[in-house]
């Protein structure tokens, strides 16, 4: 049968399981569009190539399959190298697909030309160029294969023109590639389990990509068996059910200081598919460079991880999931409850917070979300002080997910949660958003309306970057410079795309208003004014300036 490239591509992608790809269309792969009418794989039609490949990277980290995102070349590229930075620094599968110029035409600086493997290879796993039609299954097979594979990531594949175009009698691929999954040798597993049963102080650090549903209950059985303290690392707290009494918090930025205690105090940390970040370790200042003090115990998909920045005492390449499996065989016990119990204290009295200035308190909604959102709520949010709120004081239960990203990229929030919304339209989704945060990609509620889904949005609009306000009053007090933000009315920009938007005044007004939010079929963005002043959840303005 004779097909054109981009028809080929689609059957390929739709072999793999692929049902949707995110992204804005351009003329360099018009083939491909072809070849997407009347197929299983539905475009989704985003506003900017950086919402699109945020999407995927949402996607990929969501579902564990790659998040697909198309886009043209030159300007479209450029936008959506966000998403794949975001989709490497956060371990999600993702593939990225871009419109080329023609191969005739190279180095001629033809218009919107740009070098694929050398603009995308520093921050993908991999990235080609596919230079003949008839190979157009091979390298969408390997793209898959590389993505999904080790430390999952994203990949990038340019495709020039004139290949898509080319006919071929070529056939597609018929299956997914099989990934192969490493497992830790017995006897590693059992040197593991010694080092736990010398251990004093353990506590488990986990998270990353690679994970399956059963993976993650696994390990709450080892560790609930066992009485070990477990911490998740940055933005991976939702993948342990924190209600039980061994989830201990999350690793991340702003870390908490009984969090930072729990991780220093540990005299063996059995780290699992973590790949010691900087926010995941404050800065690598928690534990001593390049050996700890503490007996590390570091397991991890690719062996590229291991020794990578700390110099593991048992080290263990495997799958998480099968290595939480066999760790749950047969749990490690020993005298550390009192251990536990204490660092299960200190999560808990992060909740106690002071009293901040401002119309809307936003304890008091966080404490309205943890008990009115469904088990299976998913939240959203991109980077800033604001986040703090999503991550640090809304308990995760075992089946709600935060679609965040370690890469502290602003505008992830909102197109993560359109995304979120289109595969689970029956779930709730809510994104918070900074002011500034929702600015970035706000254009994504177009998409949202296209799509026909609504997820809440909480813009907590305070005036201003946050963040780098909050650098600014500790080094520089009294002598901020260019973070104050002049901003729209979000509850009016809210309408014109045919959703609720509402602006609430005061803490009593949030309940009401949320319950309005849930019920709109069209989804809402509520904006919730915080003052200046209250800059994180703990400190105002004043208390930096005390500190400075």
């Amino acid at each position: 049968m004779m097909r054109h490239g981009g028809k080929l591509l689609v059957d390929c992608l739709e072999a793999l399981g692929a049902t949707r790809a995110y992204g804005v269309p351009g003329e360099s792969y018009l083939t491909v569009l072809d070849g997407m009418y009347q197929s299983g794989v539905t475009f989704v039609n985003c506003r900017n190539e950086g919402g699109g490949a945020f999407m995927a990277a949402a996607h990929g980290k969501l579902t564990g399959q790659p998040g697909l995102c198309f886009v043209t070349r030159g300007p479209g590229a450029t936008n959506a190298s966000i998403g794949v930075h975001t989709a490497m620094q956060d371990s999600a599968p993702m593939i990225l697909f871009v419109g080329q110029i023609e191969t005739t035409a190279r180095d001629r600086e033809v218009f919107q030309e740009v070098d694929y493997r050398a603009f995308f290879g520093p921050i993908a796993k991999w990235a080609v160029e596919i230079e003949h039609v008839e190979r157009i299954p091979e390298l969408v097979s390997r793209a898959w294969a590389v993505a999904m594979s080790g430390r999952p990531g994203p990949v990038v594949v340019a495709l020039p023109e004139n290949v898509l175009g080319a006919e071929t009698e070529v056939a597609p691929i018929t299956a997914a590639p099989d990934i192969a999954r490493p497992v830790a040798a017995p006897a590693d597993i059992e040197r593991a389990r010694a080092a736990l049963a010398g251990a004093k102080r353990p506590v488990i650090l986990a998270g990353g990509g690679g994970w399956s549903d059963a993976g993650y209950r696994a390990l709450e059985r080892f560790a609930g068996a066992s009485d070990i303290p477990v911490v998740m690392a940055f933005r991976y707290q939702d993948r342990f059910d924190n209600t039980l009494s061994t989830y201990t918090g999350e690793a991340g930025v702003g870390m908490l200081k009984g969090v930072r205690q729990t991780l220093s105090e540990a005299d063996l940390v059995l780290a699992l598919n973590v790949r010691f970040g900087e926010m995941t370790t404050d800065n690598h200042t928690v534990f001593d460079l390049p050996k700890m003090k503490a007996v590390l115990v570091h397991s991890h998909l690719s062996d590229g991880e291991l020794g990578k920045i700390y110099q593991p005492d048992v080290a263990l390449q495997s799958c998480p999931n099968a290595l939480a499996e066999a760790l749950a065989e047969a749990p490690v016990t020993g005298d550390w409850s009192a251990w536990r119990k204490a660092a299960r204290a200190r999560y808990e009295a992060s909740f106690d917070l002071p009293a901040l200035p401002g119309p809307v308190r936003m304890s008091d909604v966080m404490a309205h979300l943890r008990e009115r959102l469904d088990g299976d709520a998913i939240l959203a949010s991109g980077a800033g002080n604001f986040s703090i709120w999503n991550n640090k004081y809304f308990r995760y239960g075992r089946d709600n997910r935060l679609l965040a990203p370690q890469s502290g990229a602003m505008g992830y929030g909102l197109p993560a949660a359109v995304m979120a919304k289109g595969l689970h339209p029956e779930r709730q989704v809510v994104c918070f958003a900074g002011d500034g945060d929702f600015q970035m990609n706000g254009q994504e509620l177009a998409t949202a309306a296209q799509m026909g889904v609504g997820p809440v949005v909480l813009v907590l609009n305070n005036g201003t970057y946050g963040t780098i306000r909050m650098h600014q009053e500790k080094h520089f007090p009294n002598r901020t410079s260019g973070t104050d933000l002049v901003n729209p009315d979000f509850a009016a920009l809210a309408r014109a795309y045919g959703m609720l938007g509402e602006r609430v005044e005061t803490t009593e007004d949030f309940a009401a208003a949320f319950e309005r939010a849930l019920a709109h079929p069209a989804g809402a963005v509520l904006e919730i004014p915080i003052a200046t002043e209250a800059l994180t959840p703990s400190a105002t303005v004043a208390d930096l300036h005390a500190q400075a």
